[in-house]
């Protein structure tokens, strides 16, 4: 242990302390998605620890897939490629075996006083707003499921001047308001078709559906999102490796 790191990070365990100053420095903009971070000897020097409790916290960050390491170029703040999404976030899968990105099309957006439902999963001041983002998603050209996206207007301000909401918004979160998804928390239940399922998914009435409810959350373990997705599963499965 590097004592010179004792004033400065306390006496939890140095690697888990500098990543979580590393956290806060990403969250508070210092470093962008896509941008390269100092070098392991000029963040031991910065925080006053060695360059292999440094090494150790980059590490942990790489695998959780916050960072991203590039042989012979350094160490960058990850990205939402959609190929990343499409593997960490997404875990709908076509019988077929074929793996598309989802692509979208958005329905409405518009802020709205929130649910208790809203409130309660992202943990909202009484008098907050939400924006509400509902959307259809295909895989190809086959319709398989219809979302309602809910984000607290305080974090996401000026969403409703936006001309288009982008297929990727995870990326879009990342880019224009610096809010990095790092964690998901997903709720599965079967339901039945309902009028609205009828009127924008062409099911019928009573037909099988599996819903997905999703909190996710960013760098600070705040929740940000809060997602309701009515899936069809005619020619889709779920499915999560576990280890």
């Amino acid at each position: 242990m590097d004592a010179r790191a004792d004033s400065k990070l306390g006496f939890r365990p140095l690697y888990q302390q500098v990543r979580e100053e590393i956290t806060r420095h990403l969250a508070s903009g210092r470093w962008q998605p896509g941008t390269m971070l100092p070098s392991e000897q000029e963040l031991a020097r910065e925080l006053g620890v060695s360059q292999g409790t440094v090494r150790k916290a980059l590490d942990a960050m790489t695998a959780e897939r916050i960072l991203v390491r590039r042989q012979g170029r350094g160490t960058f703040v990850a990205e939402y490629e959609e190929s990343r999404i499409l593997f960490q976030f997404f875990r709908l899968y076509p019988d077929s075996g074929e793996r598309l990105f989802p692509v979208s099309k958005v329905l409405d957006v518009r802020s709205a006083a929130p649910s208790e439902e809203e409130r309660e999963a992202l943990e909202l001041e009484p008098k907050a707003e939400v924006w509400r983002i509902s959307r259809l998603r295909y895989h190809g050209s086959e319709l398989i499921m219809r979302e309602i996206l809910s984000l607290p207007v305080a974090q996401f301000v000026d969403l409703g001047e936006l001309e288009e909401i982008p297929n990727n918004v995870y990326r879009l979160y990342s880019q224009r308001w610096g809010i990095t998804i790092t964690r998901i928390s997903e709720k599965l239940k079967a339901v039945a078709a309902g009028e609205a399922d009828l009127a924008e998914l062409g099911c019928a009435i009573g037909a099988p559906l599996l819903e997905i409810r999703r909190v996710a959350f960013d760098l600070n373990k705040r929740p940000v999102e809060y997602r309701r997705s009515r899936c069809l599963t005619d020619s889709m499965h779920y499915a999560s490796d576990l280890s």
